[in-house]
């Protein structure tokens, strides 16, 4: 191969990957158990099959390192790593195959599974699954690294910090998000670009939400027995490149360009006051159980990377249910971890990270340890610290679930908030005392000290299950399209007929439906705690019945921007109540009173009634069938612009909720002192009411229909 290099120097092991500093590269490789590695380069074309070899001779503490001056952004390279290849003992050296580099900032196009990416010949794999080693070379078929360029100009960028109570969560999927948005050039649907286009960015400013909240875009690799089906790894949930944004999701090219075009996409943000936090995958990467290709950790050093069966190291401890564990106990390992997420805080500017299953990211060698090394870390990084961080608190393995258990600064997915809603609006007897609990802000979870009820992230649905309209609309999962036979996806997921119980006609069954939906977004927006919203739920995106879409890049997942009447007025009320939550905090009022709100029901400010308008008693929580109960809040700052009944800037709000399958009359506090009540909310209505109830009295709250009145002071 002409032109390289002139001179090969010896380098030093940090930086880590590949660096460029305007005059040349250094390179830097982490394996703890190689004999010998070789750092492969390749030209700009992408056919060319010739590969110049650099045997990388200089060793640090087992990181392997060479400068090579010359060398620009956009040079193609990969690695290949030799050593023994002895796979019951977890060594799967293979120097035939070419490799990823793990601190990779991009990488070239789709990553598909191909025949000669595996270390063994697949052909000759018997029942008692001994290991040949494979001598077929995968460099024309393996995606390549790309050196890149990190000057950006970001000056004027500012994070919008925005406190968690002020927060309102947008999960969304890059690419489906824009797919189908016709306002965009085609080749900017699906990408980067897209999602920051002026339609977007107004669409999610109008409709209020603080924070997107982005599937992996980390570089991530389609599995074999999907693309053999003709699907896809559409959520993502597959990183092999974990400094390295999705190539397929740039518009501008993938040499570097989609560096680039992210962090554009993240300034432009920025100035419009929203955050970008992103959903990460740390717990497994795309390499898959032991019969998974050799792309990056495999090769470069198996047993280090990845935790291994005692009894049978060619095996992976498999907590994550993905058929590998990344060893985060591991010093190395943990040091790769936190360097990618200071690299996307610090040189790509996101505001926070989700951590997928982030139980599994605690674990050593002796179980889950809540102060472990990694939560240290974060606790102990003066930039790390300081953003939004998520935790999924569970895994699967033992002892995997830790809900509340997260040290500060984590926030956690509230599974128990959307397992409770949904079973109180499904007409669950014995569940207002859930509700209640979820919707004050979990204190019994989280504790009242601190954050409190901000720690938790409440969801009703997320990317993993039904949509909000699929919720409310299937008995049963409608899995299918998948070619699993309808045995994937949970079964956990709540959904039920709308007729269950009640009217039997259409019309009144989809009356029906469509206040479900609006019972499950007012009560995600008014309840203690930060929401999240799912992508599409605000205006009734469905999935055909699929709640386990994580395979379907088509329609069935993609965002749809044609709506309905119907989906107009959802998205109508959506945006109405994420306007109301800002205008007014009811959690503001909640927050003093400690870990069980149900209890305390008796004090000054806070109290949870019956239907007669009594405090809730200790038996009255504990009686199934009361599926009525409203909470009184005296003396709250508003500004709610609702009507033009009073002036008055301190109001007391009363919120109802009714899981019933018939109406219940609900007496009003007040009447006494002749509150003059005004509607600010009824699920029942598709549109706005504007209605007073005079004299306290009384009101007929709807079947599955959450109600929210005021009065002033």
């Amino acid at each position: 191969m002409p032109g390289y290099p002139d001179r090969i120097l010896q380098g030093t092991p940090f930086p880590r990957g590949a660096t460029y500093d305007g005059e040349g590269v250094n390179f830097s490789l982490f394996s703890a158990n190689a004999r010998a590695v070789k750092l492969c380069l390749y030209s700009d074309h992408i056919n060319d099959p010739d590969e110049y070899v650099v045997d990388v001779l200089s060793v640090t503490d087992h990181y392997w390192h060479v400068y090579i001056p010359g060398i620009k952004p956009g040079q193609r390279y990969g690695y290949r790593v030799d050593g023994p290849y002895d796979p019951k003992n977890g060594d799967r050296f293979n120097v035939n195959k070419l490799l990823i580099d793990p601190y990779a900032k991009a990488i070239e196009g789709r990553i598909d599974f191909k025949d000669h990416m595996f270390d063994y010949e697949r052909a000759l794999l018997n029942e008692k699954d001994k290991f040949v080693k494979s001598g077929h070379d995968n460099s024309v078929e393996m995606n390549k690294c790309i050196v890149i360029d990190p000057a950006y100009d970001w000056a004027g960028d500012r994070p919008p910090r925005i406190p968690m109570k002020d927060t309102v969560i947008y999960e969304m999927h890059t690419r489906g998000f824009t797919k189908l948005l016709s306002d965009l050039p085609v080749e900017e649907r699906g990408t980067y670009r897209g999602l920051a286009s002026e339609r977007v960015i107004s669409y999610l400013k109008d409709l209020g939400v603080t924070t997107i909240e982005l599937l992996p875009v980390q570089h991530f690799v389609h599995n074999k027995f999907l693309l053999d089906r003709g699907l896809s790894n559409y959520w993502g949930y597959n990183t092999i490149g974990y400094f390295a944004p999705h190539a397929e999701y740039c518009s501008s090219g993938s040499r570097g360009e989609q560096v680039q075009e992210f962090k554009e996409m993240v300034k432009t943000y920025h100035e419009n006051g929203m955050e970008v936090i992103l959903d990460v995958v740390y717990n497994h990467t795309g390499e898959g159980n032991k019969f998974g290709p050799a792309m990056m950790f495999r090769g470069i050093d198996n047993r280090y990377y990845y935790r291994l069966n005692q009894e049978d190291p060619s095996w992976y401890e498999d907590v994550t249910g993905t058929g590998n564990t990344l060893d985060i106990s591991r010093s190395q390992v943990l040091g790769l971890v936190m360097d990618s997420l200071r690299y996307w805080a610090e040189e790509m500017h996101v505001d926070g990270f989700r951590f997928d299953l982030a139980t599994t990211l605690t674990r050593g060698r002796d179980g889950v340890v809540m102060r472990s090394g990694f939560t240290r870390a974060i606790q102990e990084d003066p930039v790390l610290s300081e953003l939004k961080l998520i935790a999924e608190p569970w895994d699967l393995g033992t002892k995997g679930y830790q809900m509340g258990n997260f040290p500060e600064p984590f926030a956690e997915w509230n599974d128990k908030y959307r397992d409770a809603v949904r079973r109180y609006w499904r007409g669950d007897e014995s569940q207002t005392e859930q509700l209640a609990h979820r919707f004050s802000g979990s204190y019994d979870l989280f504790g009242s000290k601190d954050k409190g009820a901000f720690r938790g992230i409440n969801f009703v649905t997320a990317h993993d299950g039904f949509t909000l309209h699929d919720l409310v609309s299937y008995n049963r999962k409608y899995n299918e399209s998948n070619l699993e036979g309808n045995n994937d996806g949970e079964d956990h997921n709540f959904s039920w007929n709308s007729g269950d119980e009640g009217p039997t006609n259409a019309r009144e069954v989809n009356r029906l439906r469509e206040a479900r939906k609006r019972s499950l977004i007012a009560t995600l927006l008014l309840s203690n705690g930060v929401p999240m919203l799912c992508h599409g739920d605000e205006y009734g995106r469905t999935q055909e019945g699929n709640n386990n879409a994580y395979c379907q890049d088509n329609e069935i997942t993609w965002m749809n921007w044609e709506w309905t009447a119907s989906q107009k007025k959802l998205h109508e009320f959506t945006r109405f109540m994420i306007g109301l939550r800002k205008r007014i905090g009811l959690w503001d009022q909640m927050l003093p009173f400690g870990s069980d709100p149900v209890k305390r029901s008796d004090i000054a400010g806070l109290q949870w009634l019956n239907p007669d308008g009594d405090i809730m008693s200790g038996q009255d929580w504990k009686t199934g069938y009361v599926r009525c109960i409203g909470m009184y809040i005296t003396g709250l700052p508003d500004n709610v612009e609702i009507s033009a009944a009073n002036d008055s800037s301190v109001h007391s709000f009363l919120v109802i909720f009714n899981s019933y399958w018939e109406s219940i009359t609900f007496n009003l506090p007040g009447s006494d002192k002749k509150f003059i009540w005004e509607l600010v909310v009824d699920t029942r209505f598709d549109e706005h009411p504007d209605k007073l109830v005079i004299d306290g009295g009384q009101y007929d709250v709807q079947p599955r229909s959450l109600v929210l009145l005021r009065h002033p002071v």
